[in-house]
């Protein structure tokens, strides 16, 4: 009897244990044999290019060939966002310009109006419309960094596909420029004419610009002949040889008296070839000093501002809408006949 309780109380421990783990066994559900730890997938490389037949064309006047290419439309913006954009810049602010490279040529193509270019032609390949580079110019800018550039490139054209800016459910002028003086300005404050999504906005991100302030030194001869005016000798040494008469909401030159003329601030940059009409001016003996801030006209998307607002953690989205107020996204099928 002792022989007996002596082996129950052994095999009782052993029943407690298996019993539980034979439950879990058959009634679980079926799990694989062999347990495998989680492994992070790596996202897949950005495949080649490609678009379907039904794909919006778009005739590129090639200037240098003197030639029509016709292109798909996202092949046409990956040339276009290459040409107008550093790769290096942050990836949201290159698909930002995506989006305005996009919306400035279905907003051309919907309005049909091409007699600016050569016949059989929609666009220029210029910084007239919009620089584009097709591969074997980005190839033989880019060198031995022309994969991951292209790549790179071709992510933001390809996550932003289809997609334009409207206002009103019409494309939007995206009209962009390099570098700002702190604050982009309001359309009509430069073209003279009133756009309500083209307001001037705060762009302190481009401070980080190298164009942000530049001083070109001329002599007075120079300054006189690009203005037609003549510089008395008096003026040049009172000091008061010139004056600010408006700024902008921009704080740029709105209006400028020099010479016993008065221009304004895009009059006076455009006959000094200034880099933008955000200007300062010293005279030293026979030379003028012209110190300026920013580089373009200064209407629409900053692109250094773009990239600053990106690295600072925005979105495309919030980028495209802050320096186009009011804007919303679409497909361009939307708006544009097929």
């Amino acid at each position: 009897m002792k022989r007996y309780l002596l082996m129950w109380f052994i095999a009782l421990p052993i029943l407690l244990v298996l019993m539980p783990a034979a439950l879990v066994f058959w009634f679980s559900p079926e799990i694989s044999p062999v347990s495998q730890p989680t492994v992070a997938v790596p996202e897949p490389a950005i495949p080649a290019m490609k678009e379907s037949a039904s794909s919006l064309p778009v005739k590129v006047y090639r200037t240098e060939k003197k030639a029509v290419e016709t292109l798909p439309l996202e092949t046409y913006i990956t040339g276009v966002v290459a040409a107008e954009m550093p790769a290096e810049f942050e990836l949201e602010a290159l698909k930002a310009q995506a989006l305005a490279a996009r919306t400035y040529i279905v907003r051309r193509l919907k309005e049909g109006k091409f007699d600016d270019v050569p016949s059989g032609g929609q666009v220029l390949d210029t910084v007239q419309h919009q620089v584009y580079m097709d591969e074997k110019q980005r190839r033989e800018r880019w060198g031995d960094q022309y994969e991951w550039k292209n790549k790179r490139i071709q992510q933001a054209v390809m996550a932003t596909a289809g997609v334009i800016l409207t206002y009103q459910n019409e494309p939007i002028d995206a009209t962009f420029f390099s570098t700002s003086n702190g604050f982009t300005e309001n359309s009509d404050e430069y073209w003279e004419k009133p756009i309500p999504y083209l307001k001037s906005v705060a762009s302190p991100w481009d401070i980080q610009s190298p164009r942000y302030e530049e001083t070109v030194v001329l002599s007075t001869v120079e300054l006189e002949k690009n203005l037609g005016v003549k510089l008395t000798q008096e003026a040049s040494t009172s000091g008061s040889w010139y004056r600010i008469e408006s700024r902008t909401t921009g704080n740029r030159v709105g209006t400028i008296s020099i010479g016993g003329k008065e221009f304004t601030g895009r009059e006076f940059r455009e006959k000094l070839n200034l880099n933008s009409s955000s200007f300062t001016l010293d005279l030293r003996g026979n030379q003028v000093f012209i110190t300026t801030k920013g580089y373009g006209h200064g209407v629409g998307m900053s692109q250094w501002g773009a990239n600053g607002m990106a690295k600072s953690g925005k979105s495309a989205e919030q980028i495209v809408k802050h320096f186009y107020q009011g804007i919303s996204l679409q497909e361009y099928k939307r708006v544009i006949p097929a």
